[in-house]
């Protein structure tokens, strides 16, 4: 037990040291790596989140084509124009996507899974009748019943305690 605890804390300094060590070398490899994981965010999950909870139509088959398409699409367009970097080639295969760095290119896969998802949502049949009680209650929450009416006694004797 006691060599396996050694093992772990070796191996979660080594993973520090490293996660530092690329933190400051190069410079802004932090914030590249924060705008590709919130640009695949944006691609995958955004859409059909959205959709999920302010379209009841929206449907199990489309959410899973739109999910991979926008996050097929972001990955990869993000390697095609990263690949100097990835690969060590001296060209990437396509140097921008139309005008859009890698950074900005999971805007389009936001875009693509909207439209994929919206399109075989209305292919496929609908959600099933309770599903869409529930993203209308989502959408539209029971209203609560008013507080009761704390009586001036009780206020009055809180504030002086």
């Amino acid at each position: 037990d006691a060599k396996r605890l050694l093992i772990g804390r070796i191996a979660i300094v080594f993973g520090v040291l490293v996660a530092g060590y690329l933190g400051i070398n190069p410079p802004g490899f932090v914030a590249e790596v924060v705008a590709f994981a919130f640009g695949l965010a944006a691609a995958s999950f955004f859409p059909v989140i959205v959709l999920g909870i302010f379209w009841k139509r929206a449907n199990k088959q489309g959410a899973i084509w739109g999910m991979t398409t926008g996050l097929v699409f972001t990955a990869v367009t993000i390697v095609l124009i990263r690949t100097p970097q990835i690969l060590g080639t001296v060209q990437p295969v396509i140097p921008d996507f139309f005008g859009i760095n890698a950074q900005g290119v999971g805007t389009i896969g936001m875009f693509l899974n909207f439209a994929v998802t919206i399109i075989v949502s209305l292919m496929t049949p609908p959600p099933p009748e309770e599903v869409q009680e529930m993203v209308e209650s989502i959408r539209y929450p029971r209203v609560m019943p008013a507080a009761r009416r704390v009586p001036e006694e009780a206020v009055q004797g809180a504030a002086g305690a």
